[in-house]
């Protein structure tokens, strides 16, 4: 059994003691972080009261005994985050790569290749096995709470959508589990089909959601999906402009429709949007007027960069220039909502990764510099997508959450990023759980 570097007592109350803590994920009880002058590099030194699988106090170190019955666990520095929030996954396609890979890297590629796979193989049991494998990796590496997005073309609607809630029942208590539907807009708004996958959405408890590209049907399109969503109750979740094209800009089309069917105040949670590689490419001027709308319109923004850099921009015997991540940093200084997310996972969209959203945000850190100073940026796989796709107490160590949370070697921001902490320790409720992940042989009936 893997259970991390870090040994931890029996005992049902215990302080994790002299933690490093991101001060953006950390409430600190006892006059507050600040107030201990104890903030440095964006961290702040903790000890973390854990009773019955629930944090009762956080404090700065050293300030609050550990009093009789509670075991003292000594970090000595090292880093202590809640459990991540993965807020933009494909679970239903991870895997495939094996059998079925993008021959050229391309999104063609990509679109191909998964469409190849999914007519002949994508059967209920193929996609279990499948999902329950990313979910296992995402489980050992210290995920909580992941939204994927369900292939919905018609063949595929019936099948998929039951594993799905299936599978969410099954891992209640591991890790919260949402869903939101995906085919392209022309095949949601061909008639009598949206009713049909908001219908399944409804039924198996999902979203709505799309991919939107720009259409001579987009905005009659979008029209209708938002329609459809505010009449069943459904929130939204849109793939946008996943393209170096300078001339897509459904993300603004998105936005309008938003304002105009005053989505804030219609209860269904924030929509989110994912992609928006676009923007990266358009003039400063169309940009602030796309962001702008976005802000007023109470949009939340997940970028994807391990997946977007492998696909985007993608010439044979040609270095790319265009990587495709999109313009968190402005969007950020808007007040819009930004996260980053793991995206596929081992399929034709994207060959690597393994749900360990410790890899996204190092390589966000690195491609989208999220450092110097770190600031809140911890909050992009944490907090934030818990706040936007609603899961309620997520992302963050306070008094009063769950004991859910991950111990790494790492004493600081350099130590934390320049190794993968294949040693970390992961608490569920209080308790340590096997780290140990799923072997790829598992899958390898699934390729004889």
């Amino acid at each position: 059994m893997g259970s991390g570097f870090l040994a931890l007592p029996a005992a049902a109350h215990y302080r994790l003691m002299d933690a490093t803590v991101p001060a953006a994920l950390a409430e600190i009880g006892a006059g507050g972080a600040g107030a201990a002058g104890a903030v440095r590099d964006d961290v702040v030194r903790a000890d973390i009261l854990v009773i019955d699988g629930r944090v009762a106090a956080v404090d700065p170190a050293g300030t609050v005994p550990s009093g009789p019955g509670v075991a003292p666990v000594r970090l000595d520095g090292a880093m202590v985050f809640p459990c991540f929030v993965d807020a933009h996954t494909h679970l239903d396609k991870g895997h495939i790569w094996p059998r079925t890979p993008n021959p050229d890297g391309t999104f063609p590629g990509a679109l191909a290749a998964v469409g190849e796979d999914r007519a002949r193989f994508w059967s209920a049991a193929d996609v279990e096995a499948r999902m329950t494998f990313a979910l296992k990796a995402a489980f050992a590496h210290g995920t909580a709470a992941i939204r994927t997005h369900i292939d919905s073309l018609p063949a595929q609607l019936d099948i998929s959508w039951p594993v799905l809630a299936a599978l969410r029942e099954a891992w209640r208590g591991r890790i919260d589990l949402q869903a939101s539907s995906l085919c392209g807009i022309d095949v949601a708004v061909e008639d009598g089909y949206l009713p049909r996958v908001a219908a399944a959405a409804t039924r198996f408890g999902g979203g709505l959601g799309c991919v939107t590209y720009m259409s001579p049907n987009l905005p009659v399109g979008l029209e209708a999906i938002f329609a459809t969503a505010r009449d069943a109750g459904l929130p939204l979740d849109f793939h946008v402009d996943e393209t170096m094209d300078p001339g897509a800009h459904s993300l603004r089309l998105i936005a309008e429709a938003a304002i105009r069917h005053r989505w804030t105040e219609a209860g269904l949670g924030r929509i989110v949007v994912g992609h928006c590689c676009s923007l990266s490419v358009q003039p400063e001027a169309e940009v602030a007027q796309t962001l702008d709308r976005v802000a007023e319109a109470g949009i939340a923004v997940v970028s994807l960069p391990m997946c977007n850099m492998y696909l985007q921009d993608r010439h044979p015997g040609r270095t790319p220039r265009r990587r495709g991540v999109t313009l968190l940093h402005e969007m950020k200084a808007r007040g819009i909502p930004v996260m980053v997310a793991s995206d596929n996972t081992r399929d034709p969209f994207y060959a690597y990764g393994d749900l360990d959203m410790l890899e996204t945000y190092r390589e966000a850190t690195r491609i989208l510099h999220f450092d110097h100073p770190v600031g809140d940026w911890p909050r992009a796989a944490t907090t934030t997508p818990a706040e936007a796709c609603g899961f309620a107490g997520r992302g963050r160590i306070a008094a009063g959450t769950a004991a859910d949370l991950i111990i790494f070697r790492g004493r600081s921001w350099t130590e934390l990023l320049s190794r993968p902490q294949s040693d970390r320790t992961v608490i569920r409720a209080g308790r340590a759980i096997d780290t140990t992940l799923p072997d790829y042989r598992d899958l390898d009936t699934l390729w004889s």
